[in-house]
This record gives C-alpha cells, sequence and structure tokens, in this order.
C-alpha cells in the first residue's frame, strides 16, 4: 500500500522520541510535527534528516482504513495502547 497524499496523520497522532530537525526533544503524541507542510506533506521526505522511525512506518490497510480520520483515529488507538 502506498501513503494516501496528504494524509499526515502518522505525522500527528505518533510519539516520536528521536531528534527532528525543528524539534529537538521529538514530539509528543496528537502534536502535529513541525516538518508536516500546510497540504500534509512531509518536508524532510526523501531527505537524510528524516528520522529512521519515519523511513521505517510502513502504511497498511489495517492501520490507514480508507480515509485519512479513520488513519488518524486508528493511529491515535495505537499510541494509547502502547
Amino acid at each position: 500500500m502506498d501513503c494516501r497524499t496528504g494524509c499526515g496523520a502518522c505525522c500527528i497522532a505518533p510519539s516520536i522520541s528521536s531528534s527532528i530537525p525543528g524539534m529537538p526533544d521529538g514530539k509528543p503524541a496528537g502534536v502535529r510535527c513541525i516538518q508536516l507542510n500546510e497540504n500534509n506533506l512531509c518536508k524532510l521526505f526523501g531527505k537524510p534528516e528524516r528520522p529512521k522511525v519515519c523511513l521505517s512506518f510502513q502504511p497498511c490497510p489495517d492501520v490507514c482504513g480508507n480515509t485519512n480520520q479513520v488513519a488518524l483515529d486508528n493511529l491515535i488507538a495505537l499510541e494509547q495502547m502502547t
């Protein structure tokens, strides 16, 4: 499965403990990543500065569902379980 363009759920819902350019301490769950632009596209996509955790996230139908809102809801639930 390819990412749904403009979704951004994986850049909002989960916490990220590693440093992100502009967010040296990472980001808490539910906080929009500073590198997510107004169209919900990652400004670091394809760049070496992109955190490894972001590189390793693989979209799948069970997590991403059929809409951006479903993806966000699913990722929020997964974050809360962990």
